[in-house]
């Protein structure tokens, strides 16, 4: 038999058991009230997310469909640009497209330096001493003394040479005069510094300084460009020189094996192959207005005037 201390032992273990029996289904049930609780918003969030990458990706679009490209991010900016580079450059084509006739008084070539068609300059005349009319271009005696020697700046390593321009004075009188001479400073862009004979038509040589305005002109002449090579020129080097031309030479290109070559204008106005290559084969000669004369059967003959039958069309 059991005593009384065992069976009031065992009903506080049945007491126990009973408790902890409850509190396991009481905590079963709390747990799964909080997790059916927790359910819905997890299915919540679990759409909220769903939602968010089509929100984000609406965004993303948004800058692309719309017209400012420049709201989109940084990297995207790269974009905008050569688009708006492309745009510029197919422009420009169209404008050229459509060019302006060569011969066409209005036009203002770009070939040429700083002494352009259709443009008044403004400056000082003085005189000099012309002599046998020869000068800084190496033209050669000339019986012609109504010439001028262009300041330094507007003669620009000689492009001014062989440039007939009109002078006008405040007086009303007015000259025209070639360009054979370069005047150094002090004289001033837009100078010219007239010959003695040129500057008496103009006024009295006692004044020694009067005001001016020229521009550049396209003459009527019966003459023709001759060509001549320089002294010493050779096969293995040569100096070319055009002579009599109604305008302004750009360049001057001789034809070698690989084709025209241009040779570079010296201050003496000569252009210079330095080593030779095409020296005494065919010649081509471009004035401001882009006309192009192709001259041949010229010899290898240095110091000799040699004619060739052609001239730049006026302008």
């Amino acid at each position: 038999m059991k005593t009384a201390r065992q069976a009031a032992r065992q009903r506080r273990q049945r007491r126990r058991l009973v408790l902890g029996t409850t509190l396991a289904v009481t905590a079963a049930g709390v747990l799964a009230y909080l997790v059916m609780g927790l359910l819905p918003d997890r299915e919540a969030e679990a759409g909220h997310a769903a939602t968010a990458p089509v929100a984000t990706t609406q965004v993303r679009t948004t800058p692309t469909t719309g017209t400012p490209s420049a709201s989109a991010t940084p990297p995207a900016t790269g974009t905008p640009t050569p688009t708006a580079a492309a745009t510029t450059g197919a422009a420009r084509p169209s404008a050229t497209a459509t060019p302006r006739p060569p011969r066409t008084a209005s036009t203002t070539p770009s070939l040429a330096g700083r002494i352009r068609p259709n443009t008044t300059y403004t400056g000082v005349a003085t005189a000099y001493e012309a002599d046998d009319g020869d000068g800084a271009c190496l033209f050669g005696p000339s019986d012609d003394l109504m010439i001028a020697a262009m300041n330094t700046t507007d003669y620009e390593t000689s492009r001014a040479c062989g440039a007939y321009v009109l002078v006008r004075a405040a007086n009303g009188k007015s000259i025209t005069v070639r360009i054979t001479n370069e005047c150094p400073l002090p004289c001033a862009p837009g100078q010219l510094d007239l010959s003695q004979q040129a500057f008496a038509k103009l006024a009295d040589l006692k004044v020694g300084r009067i005001p001016i305005t020229w521009q550049l002109l396209s003459p009527s002449t019966s003459d023709t460009i001759s060509i001549r090579y320089k002294t010493g020129s050779s096969p293995y080097w040569c100096g070319i020189q055009a002579i009599g031309h109604r305008n302004p030479v750009a360049r001057l290109e001789v034809r070698t094996s690989g084709g025209w070559r241009q040779l570079p204008r010296t201050e003496y106005n000569y252009f210079i192959s330095a080593n030779g290559s095409g020296c005494g084969s065919s010649i081509r000669v471009t004035d401001i207005y882009g006309e192009q004369l192709t001259i041949t059967g010229i010899a290898l003959r240095p110091n000799v005037v040699q004619p060739t039958g052609v001239q730049f069309a006026r302008h």
